[in-house]
């Protein structure tokens, strides 16, 4: 089994790592840990850079768990991206994503990733928020 991860390169984002890594060490399975965007811009909201996928490699690495960190810039948003892995890999189990606050306008123009996930996953997800 493997705990598909939602990484963006924020407070929320790393607390989806961090707590991914912690079931996954209780469950004894894998990690897919996946940063997604449209890749459009050069520097798009959520879309992690070099140095901060490092970082969430280095913390992987000294986890001890078995993972796979990927960067998927083709056309998807974030919601998009994790829910066509989840459907195109029957192994997957639970879905972790983060999760900050935002108002009812914000939700409204911005859509919500998070909402858009659980509701469409075939599978448990958790949605963490930063401490």
């Amino acid at each position: 089994m493997t705990i598909l991860v939602g990484f963006t390169p924020t407070p929320a984002g790393r607390a989806a790592v961090d707590f991914a890594i912690e079931e996954a060490q209780l469950r004894g399975t894998s990690l897919m840990v996946v940063n997604a965007g449209i890749g459009e811009q050069r520097e798009e909201a959520g879309v992690a850079g070099k140095k901060q996928l490092d970082q969430v490699q280095f913390t992987l690495e000294n986890s001890g768990v078995d993972f796979e960190l990927v960067q998927h810039l083709r056309g998807n948003d974030a919601a998009e991206e994790l829910l066509a892995i989840e459907a195109d890999n029957p192994d997957i189990s639970l879905i972790v994503i983060g999760s900050r606050k935002r108002s009812p306008v914000g939700k409204l123009i911005m859509g919500s990733t998070g909402q858009r996930v659980i509701l469409g996953a075939g599978v448990p997800v958790v949605a963490v928020k930063a401490p």
